[in-house]
Formats: structure tokens, sequence, C-alpha cells
């Protein structure tokens, strides 16, 4: 059989980077794979596998340490201007400029790569018509929802035909409709231009909708092929299960998780609990943690394949739970979050449209919706980083109004882009921000202390230097140094690979049990199955609310997952707002 034509061919390519403590990290070790010419190829792995170094190499932004790099019948090293010219590039943060609209973004791109005025017209008008955003030329780019300005991100990379297209994790911290928009642009080009599209992604729902994949692991390849031959590596092993009654699907999950010798990964999925059992192990062995119930075998899927082999690479103990200050005591149901008709209006935009709920002591409460819906404002209007417009507002029995400092030193923040200082080490970020929380003394040595051990810190590495996994671990330990009653999470795990996130939210599980009470923002919606509820707003407006299960019911499937469930209430929304509107103005 004849080998299809390849962009991208390298043998035995390596690249090393000096280690923070001395001596060097070996990045890219190695690997010798070729990409296939007009499809859509998948780079997989978790924080630390090479991805952005590989795709920086093919961009010829990085120069090899040892082997060969061809792109497009081009060796990178000796050729990287006839490279770049038929290449484009998205790196993970695109420099849009922001005080320039749409269209000046584009005139902008098409003037750095030198694309002739007589192509530009109609090469605007496909890209926008594609990205949805011709009624959005004059806005801003920094007025633009964060979906909106990853799609004109990709329309920018693509103001020039490319013969390659590099993306670096195009959808991080973009919400499921957003997603949704920019694959189909993806998958459009594919066909209709045969275009040939190398990604990376830390989603493996993304990677399946690719004709081949590369899972890399610390610079290595550890396997490729295409979604079902990789997914078969796990056939026969996986399985699903209901939790009894009386458990929740997050507590069923983190006992399977914990009992290593006989199960592989667990994860709550539409109420159920699915798991993967280690090669060798049956359901029998592990009847105790089932209480009783019958699991089902399912069918093996990519995502299961992934784990299995990031498992027999290492084994991520989860991270321990941190000592806290807040008890959980029976029947103790008040809320410690009230929140009244809560508006937050910027001039003469509502962000917030009077909003109600509360979250009780020990909740984990999940707040959704997409980009621009509103839900970082609420969420740091609960914070005390932004005050109401009106509305009322209490957090651990304290008014926001009156009381906002007080009701601060009762929380923990965790930031959608780790709020540490890059040039601080590990033990001097802990300290500073211990200092900030109020510690001192032989009391701050101590919890900083603890804090290193528990999660497994370099004490002396720069946090700038660390791999975001690692980030993720000290921001974490940051927010909970004061043993704070309520913890604030924005985000956290965007860009984090399942493996950490299965680390992370088993951390989360923990906290909850002891009594601390948790708000979540994500856009990874299989994280909302861990919430005891959730929130969904659009367009300042609350959606639903309610437990994993109500909402999903609210979307009225039977059986259906948090995505889809998100994506119908938030669809069905904006069509019902459209109605409205259409008949106001008749």
């Amino acid at each position: 059989m004849m080998q299809a034509a390849a962009t991208v061919i390298a043998r035995d390519l390596r690249k090393v980077f000096p280690a923070p403590g001395g001596g060097q990290v070996e990045a890219v070790g190695g690997i010798s794979l070729r990409v296939g010419e007009g499809r859509l190829t998948a780079l997989v792995g978790p924080d630390g596998a090479g991805k952005t170094t590989f795709l920086r190499m093919l961009a010829g932004l990085l120069p090899a340490d040892g082997g060969q790099l061809q792109v497009l019948g081009f060796d990178v090293a000796r050729q990287p201007q006839q490279v770049q010219d038929r290449i484009s590039y998205m790196p993970q943060r695109f420099g849009l400029y922001e005080d320039l609209s749409v269209q000046e973004n584009l005139d902008l791109y098409a003037d750095l790569h030198g694309v002739p005025m007589d192509e530009r017209r109609a090469r605007f008008e496909r890209l926008l018509q594609m990205t949805d955003l011709a009624a959005f030329k004059a806005r801003p780019a920094g007025k633009l929802s964060g979906g909106m300005k990853q799609k004109l991100g990709l329309a920018c990379t693509l103001v020039r035909s490319p013969q390659l297209l590099l993306l670096d994790e195009p959808s991080v911290g973009v919400d499921p409709l957003s997603r949704r928009e920019l694959w189909k642009i993806i998958q459009q080009l594919v066909q209709e231009e045969h275009l040939s599209v190398l990604v990376s992604t830390a989603y493996m729902d993304e990677a399946e909708r690719c004709e081949h994949i590369f899972v890399l692991h610390q610079g290595q390849l550890l396997a490729e092929g295409d979604p079902a031959s990789l997914a078969a590596k796990a056939r026969g092993l996986t399985w699903s299960v209901v939790p009894p009654a009386h458990m929740q699907a997050r507590d069923l999950q983190a006992q399977l998780i914990d009992d290593s010798a006989h199960v592989l990964d667990a994860v709550p999925r539409a109420g159920a609990v699915r798991f993967i059992l280690q090669p060798g192990a049956s359901p029998a062995d592990i009847a105790a943690a089932l209480h009783g119930v019958a699991p089902v075998e399912r069918p093996a899927e990519l995502e299961d394949a992934f784990m299995m082999l990031l498992r027999a690479q290492e084994t991520q103990a989860p991270l321990p739970v941190a000592a806290v200050a807040a008890t959980k005591l029976a029947g103790d149901d008040a809320p410690v979050i009230v929140v009244r008709d809560l508006v937050r209006r910027f001039g003469d935009f509502t962000a917030v449209a009077s909003t109600t709920f509360d979250v009780h002591r020990g909740e984990i409460f999940g707040l959704l919706g997409p980009n621009g819906a509103g839900k970082t404002t609420t969420f740091r209007m609960l914070c005390g980083l932004l005050p109401a417009s009106s509305g009322h507002l209490e957090v651990a029995g304290l008014n926001l109004r009156t009381a906002r400092a007080q009701a601060r030193a009762r929380i923990g923040y965790v930031s959608q882009k780790f709020a540490l200082y890059a040039n601080l080490t590990v033990r001097e970020n802990l300290e500073f921000f211990g200092g900030a929380y109020g510690l001192g003394g032989a009391q701050l040595r101590q919890r900083v202390a603890d804090s290193i051990s528990r999660f497994d810190l370099q004490a002396q590495a720069r946090s700038g230097e660390l791999p975001a996994g690692y980030k993720q671990r000290l921001a974490m330990a940051v927010g909970l140094l004061h043993a704070p009653e309520i913890l604030f999470l924005d985000e956290p795990t965007s860009g984090i690979d399942p493996l950490a996130r299965r680390a992370f939210w088993r951390t989360i599980t923990g906290l909850a049990q002891q009594g601390v009470t948790i708000i979540v923002t994500t856009h990874f919606m299989e994280e909302a199955e861990y919430c005891d509820r959730i929130a969904i707003q659009d367009a300042g407006e609350l959606l639903a609310l309610g437990t994993p299960q109500q909402v999903r019911e609210q979307a009225g499937g039977e059986g259906i997952d948090m995505n889809a469930a998100f994506i119908g209430i938030v669809e069905k929304g904006r069509a019902q707002r459209s109605a409205g509107a259409a008949g106001r103005a008749a």
C-alpha cells in the first residue's frame, strides 16, 4: 500500500532547555513521526509533554538540538523562511490588538503577511462568514467575548491561505458553544480547502474529531493511530455504575479512584460513574466500593485509552486535602452565601440581571455560562472584588456592602490565570500571600512548610518556571493557606490535562467533605457533575438552577451528558430572547 504524502516528517527530533535548578530538561526527546497531508491531526498529552515545543519547532521558532525536521518538503533548520511563508501558526495566546476593530485586526495581519489587495475582499468575506463575525466588523477586539476572540484569532491566522495550519490548544478557556463553532470552522477548512491541520488539545472529545492522533508524554511519543484503534487499547476494561440513592456520584468516584490496585481511573458522567479497571481486575474485586450495585460494561472511548497510557507512565497521587477551618455539622443547613436580586451594570450595559440563589456549607456550587454570560462578574461580586449595583449579597454571614474586608478574610480564591508572582520562588509566594492573609511568625512558617509538603512542591523553584499543573498546585496551596471557610475557583482547570484534572477534583471532593464551601466556574462540562448544584447564566440572566440531574432533565434529555444539556439550555434561552425582542420590535 502506497504511503500518503506527508506535510511533516520528524526523525529523532530533540530539544533541551536549561532546568530551573541546573542541568537540562529534554522537552522533545527523540521523536519520530509523520503527519499526513490534507488531514486533521491531533497532539495530546499531559502538561510538560512537549506539545507546544514541538509546534514551535515546526513553525521554525525554535531550533532543534538534534535530529531532522521537514515541513512541506523543506528542511526547517536550513530553510525556515520557506516554511514560514507556507504555514500559519496560532499560539495559545494569540496577539490580537484589543484597541483595533475586528476589521482593523484583519487588515493589520494581511499587511504583515503581504496579502495582495485584490485577494483580501473575498478572503475576508469568507473568514467573517465562517466565524459569524460579519456583524461585528466595527467592534473593538477587546470588547469581544472569549469565544469571539478565539474565532477572530483564527481568522487573522488565516488571512492568507496556508498549506499547513498549526493550532496550539485553540479552545482553552472557551465555552462548549464556542468550542463547537470553532471546530466546525476547522473541519470546514479541512473538507473544503483540503488544508492540513495539526492541533494540540487537552480535550479528548476534540481529539476524537481528528483522523490521526499522536500521544506525547515527557517529550516521548507513547502511541499513535486513529481514535478507534487507540480506544481499542482499553477494550474490556471500561464500565459504568449508577450510585446508590444515598450516595453522590463524586463520592463513589472518589472511593473507586482511591483503589488504585483495581481501578485505573474513574469519572462522574451523566449521573453515573464511568471507570476503568486495571488489566486483570474484575468488578468482583471492587464489590465493596460499589455498595452492591452491579456495573455495566460500556464501549471504550479515546479518553479511556489516554488515561491508561498515562497511568502506565506515572502514578500521580491525588493532591492531599489541606487542613481547613470549616467543619460541617450535622443539621447545619444555614446558607453561607445568600444572593437576592443581584444586579451589576456597567453604564447602560447590564452584566448581571436580578440573580437569586443560596449556597450551603460544604456544598460544591458550579457557576456556568458561555463567554460573556455574566458569570465572571457574578463571581467577582461574590468574592468581594466588585461591588453590586443593587441587590443583597451575604457571604459567611457578612453583608458585602458593609463588611467586605471581613468577608474576604474568610474566603480563599484561585483565579483562572493563577495570580502568582513569577519571579518569586514557591516558598516566597506562599510567605507573601500568607502575610497578606494576616498570618505571621511560627504559624506562617508551619503553614508554608505543611503546604509545600502536602502539595509536593519544590520550595526553591520559581513559580514562573513551573509546569501548568504545578502552578495549579501552588495556586491551590496559596488559596488554602489561611484555612478558609469558602473557596472560590475561577476556571481552575483551564488548559489542564485529564490526569491533572482528576487529581485536582479528588482534592476538591475531600475539602467539601470537611465542610469547605466551594464556588467554581468552569468550561469543562464534565466538572459540573462534581457539583451539588449548578447555575447556568447567559446574557446576565439565570437560565437554570438545580442539581446536575435536574438541569439535565430541564434540557429534556434522558441520559444526555452535561455538555449537551448546557448547549440545549443556552440555545433555548437565546431563541426565547430573540423571539421576545422580535415581538417587542413588531
